[in-house]
């Protein structure tokens, strides 16, 4: 992208006044044209197609489908658009899920008007922009000792379907619509999983579940 291009930006949020307020604020930039705004996942994966921005600005938590899976769709679909994602939650498993389904940035909502726009600029250069405290949790991960990382622990192919949706960020509600059983169901198939591949958390899980991934894990449509 050219210096003196306008970037084309689609913004994600479920919540109205969040959404607008974005929206309008960013549109005000002389670099930054708002084309699109979506309140969901779904939303967000259409308005890409239509439009093919330079930047997605998307929120995780959304309902009928939220901010990973979304990324993972548009990526596969539309590589020419950078997801950035911008949400309230900062906890390792929902940085390591929207990272490895593939935004180039993750800003949590306390970044004023200006980080915002700093960041939607050098996103659209094709820059990894990280807020500090993101990178402050991404270290301490890589710092911190590693979940036992045999290949021969053995799962069921039940166990190994629901790790596979723990890496692209899911949680347990979701797993259990995604795969039609009951959510006990899915808590006691994580348990196993703790147990078997000694995991502590979920963060670990995610961690594990990235490291393990197996050709055509992460292809579900």
């Amino acid at each position: 992208m050219t210096a003196d291009r306008v970037i084309s930006l689609v913004v994600v949020d479920d919540q109205a006044t969040v959404r607008e307020a974005l929206a309008v604020m960013l549109d005000l930039a002389d670099d930054v044209n708002v084309v699109a705004t979506a309140t969901n996942g779904v939303e967000a994966v259409a308005a890409a197609a239509q439009f093919h921005p330079d930047v997605l600005l998307m929120d995780l938590n959304m309902p009928i489908m939220g901010g990973v899976e979304a990324t993972a769709q548009i990526r596969r679909a539309e590589p020419g658009t950078t997801i950035l994602v911008l949400t309230t939650f900062d906890d390792d498993e929902s940085i390591l899920a929207a990272l490895h389904a593939g935004a180039s940035g993750y800003l949590t909502k306390e970044a004023d008007r200006l980080m915002i726009l700093q960041a939607v600029r050098s996103a659209a250069q094709g820059h990894t922009v990280l807020a500090p405290e993101v990178q402050r949790r991404l270290l301490a991960l890589a710092s911190r000792p590693a979940a036992r990382a045999d290949d021969d622990v053995e799962m069921t192919a039940r166990e190994r379907e629901i790790l596979t949706l723990i890496g692209e960020g899911l949680r347990n509600p979701e797993i259990a619509a995604q795969l039609v059983i009951s959510e006990a169901t899915v808590k006691t198939h994580i348990n196993n999983l703790y147990a078997k591949a000694d995991l502590h958390s979920r963060a670990d899980a995610v961690r594990y579940a990235l490291r393990h991934q197996r050709p055509g894990d992460n292809s579900r449509p």
